[in-house]
């Protein structure tokens, strides 16, 4: 790919993390969570319940920093501490059912935002951003 390309893809993608960070920022404004928590709560609901570690590595989170949003959440009945079954030094993390309908409500917003920004795109188009996104994130 040329430089020129290169540098109109990157500000591309930089342009287009801007506006998803600032439209998630402006869905959480004024709401009782912060955004990192319902990143936690979008993970777990897409996943299941996950171990510590591996819910820090896929928000890309120490599990120091996992651990205070853990509480956090416990505390407002969002996601449970549970025993795993072969160790006993680890705890899984399940979405409780408030925290589960708050992980549709805001899955939900997702689905909406995505129609309205694909709306304008071919099937053929779509296709093809799937495809190049899920090569992106293959890279990560």
């Amino acid at each position: 790919m040329s430089k020129e390309k290169t540098d109109q893809l990157n500000r591309s993608i930089i342009e287009f993390y801007d506006r998803l960070s600032a439209w998630e920022n402006n869905v959480v404004r004024n709401k009782d969570y912060s955004l990192a928590q319902i990143h936690t709560l979008e993970v777990l609901g897409t996943y299941g319940s996950l171990r510590m570690k591996e819910l820090a590595e896929k928000l890309g989170i120490t599990t120091g920093t996992l651990t205070v949003q853990v509480d956090k959440l416990a505390k407002a009945e969002l996601v449970e501490r549970i025993p795993h079954e072969s160790d006993r030094r680890s705890f899984l993390i399940k979405l409780t059912e408030t925290g589960h309908q708050l992980y549709l409500e805001h899955d939900a917003l997702h689905l909406k935002l995505t129609e309205k920004i694909s709306q304008s795109l071919t099937e053929t188009e779509a296709q093809t951003l799937v495809s190049c996104l899920k090569k992106m994130n293959a890279d990560f």
